[in-house]
């Protein structure tokens, strides 16, 4: 293969939340992105070049071996379970992959779901047994091999570090992976390579970084050699204002070349955007990307790499959107942009929230989690949430769905002042910059206002009641009767109508006294004094009679079909007896 022109292989990242992915690559490029993050939980997808010769500085291989690979590309995809999404795109975009997980850990949910992301991608990947300064007395030799370092540990930590590699081997096992210490490896195609390292004092680094670039060398050279020549085809990380540039793209070249003045087409808001690369600029080596803040101009980019691509008319891109390097049909490549534009993974329904999100892939993301919440999405676009997204949701008549979710979303000017007026008090954001968060805000507030819309009905409702007139408790026969009574069921209220049990009309309930003081409800089992305007005891009403609160039909209808299982087992006796009365004249009353 030697001479041959190959591109650099893309490494994928995966592994559980706070198992180290980021700190092992901040030890590889010397860089702190971790500290970066919100949540110390990386957010984005950032790309990081290692070159050859850094490699073979780091592993101490210089001029033993011949490489035409010319370096690794490193994609951190984020860690935290919610970026499932987003990690499939990476496990689609990868040419390998490193898997992350703490070696103290072992295996966790994340860990299983990116390795099932590696099997569906058939993507070739090594495991990275992180962390494995934190095993109990371990001795500190930084940036040393793994080998060499290990010899230098006491037995007892020696016989730790290899029960814990055989609990990883056993855990991979179980899914059907043939592996071992990479150090005893012969078959490097049929055996996944486990590699102990330590992302803060560099043990261990060395190692898997020849092992990565040695699985590209042998197996992989083939179909690296490829497609340099051919036109580029990338994907958006980012769209940044750039003083001097304007609108830049930052984005993750795939496949082939790019050059200043090529024509591209990538995904908008609108549709397809057409433009010409005006200027190519490239992150120095073993600067991420997304943190960079000194470029070198280019003129030309090949695979793979990360770029800042500036050209006119950027201002609608859409992060997480592909971008292709016109050759030949330029129709063609416009209708492939917009299929891929249009393939977004976002299950909306015809009732629910509204979503915002910085990128297409963060957009999927959320929606995904927001999809095993069982929460509806009614609207989900890519961008900062303007004045019209205000009015949107402001219109939604649902008051649980009056609600924006925004990760990652700034909220323009024009719409905060919309949120500020008495008119979309009713709307409610939620913004932030990690999804789970978001959504536990949410699930929080829609639980404390169910139970507020819910009190606030229960208010408005007449409750089922039956209540018996007491013997020797008649106090006054009329204008209005004072009788003294007790609840047999449900829960009396003041102000309501009483019935017979055959439907005839008794009076209105204008007040209650429990001893001396007047109450406003009372519970079944309790005896008090009622007045009743209207009826004469002793004619429309009778010591020992059994009488039912007379309940309007809508509001029946509203406790049996949204209220029912809110109300007690007295009530729901009650109110069965009482519909059941009301229904022998007509069978279809309140249904």
């Amino acid at each position: 293969m030697s001479g041959k022109s190959i591109r650099t292989p893309i490494v994928c990242v995966l592994g559980h939340v706070d198992h180290g992915k980021t700190s092992l690559l901040d030890r590889i490029r010397g860089s702190s992105v971790v500290d970066a993050e919100e949540g110390v939980i990386t957010q984005h997808i950032g790309a990081t070049i290692v070159p050859l010769e850094a490699i073979e500085q780091m592993s101490g291989a210089g001029g033993k071996v011949k490489f035409d690979v010319p370096g690794l590309l490193f994609i951190d995809t984020p860690g935290h379970h919610a970026f499932t999404t987003l990690r499939s795109r990476g496990g689609a975009l990868a040419d390998m992959a490193i898997l992350v997980v703490d070696i103290n850990e072992g295996f966790q949910p994340q860990t299983i779901e990116a390795l099932q992301i590696l099997k569906n991608y058939r993507t070739p990947f090594v495991v990275a047994a992180t962390k494995l300064d934190r095993i109990h007395g371990w001795r500190v030799h930084e940036n040393m091999p793994f080998a060499a370092t290990l010899a230098k540990q006491n037995d007892r930590v020696k016989m730790e570090v290899e029960n814990r590699v055989y609990e990883l081997v056993g855990a991979l096992s179980e899914r059907g992976f043939a592996c071992e210490r990479y150090d005893r490896i012969k078959d490097f195609a049929r055996n996944v390579a486990i590699v102990p390292v330590s992302g803060i004092t560099g043990e261990g680094v060395p190692d898997l970084l020849m092992v990565m670039i040695g699985l590209a060398q042998r197996y992989m050279t083939d179909n690296l050699a490829l497609s340099v020549e051919g036109p580029g085809y990338g994907t958006v990380l980012e769209v940044k204002e750039e003083r001097g540039l304007g609108t830049t793209l930052d984005v993750i070249l795939v496949d082939g070349t790019v050059k200043v003045g090529d024509e591209i087409i990538v995904g908008g808001h609108d549709g397809v955007i057409e433009t010409k690369v005006r200027s190519l600029l490239q992150p120095r080596p073993m600067h991420e990307i997304l943190v960079e803040d000194r470029f070198e101009r280019v003129k030309a980019v090949q695979a793979a790499a990360g770029i800042k691509v500036a050209a006119p008319r950027l201002e609608g891109a859409v992060a997480g959107s592909p971008l292709r390097v016109v050759r030949g049909d330029r129709d063609e490549v416009r209708e492939q942009v917009m299929h891929e534009m249009q393939d977004i993974e976002v299950v909306l329904s015809e009732e629910g929230i509204t979503i915002k999100a910085d990128t297409i892939g963060a957009l999927e993301a959320l929606s995904k989690e927001l999809e095993a919440s069982e929460i509806p999405v009614m609207r989900a676009d890519v961008g900062p949430v303007s004045r019209h997204d205000i009015i949107e949701v402001g219109a939604v008549k649902n008051p649980l769905h009056s609600v924006l979710l925004a990760f990652n979303a700034p909220l323009l000017p024009d719409a905060l002042d919309t949120l500020m007026d008495h008119s979309m008090g009713h709307v409610q954001v939620f913004e932030g910059g990690v999804i789970y968060r978001i959504i536990e805000d949410y699930l929080e507030w829609q639980e404390q206002k169910k139970r507020a819309m819910e009190k606030k009905v229960f208010e408005t409702l007449v409750m089922p009641a039956k209540i018996t007139l007491l013997p020797d408790c008649v106090f006054r026969q009329s204008n209005p009767a004072v009788v003294g009574v007790r609840v047999l069921g449900g829960k009396l209220q003041s102000n309501v109508d009483l019935v017979h049990l055959d439907g005839r009309k008794v009076g209105r309930i204008k007040m209650m006294k429990s001893g001396q003081e007047t109450v406003h409800e009372a519970d079944a089992g309790a005896e008090l004094a009622i007045s009743i305007e209207g009826p004469t005891v002793g004619r429309q009403v009778n010591v020992g009679d059994e009488l039912y609160v007379d309940i309007p039909e809508r509001h029946v209808k509203i406790l049996e079909k949204e209220m029912f299982s809110h109300i007690n087992t007295s009530m729901q006796l009650i109110l069965e007896e009482f519909t059941a009365m009301k229904r022998k004249a007509n069978p279809f009353w309140g249904k």
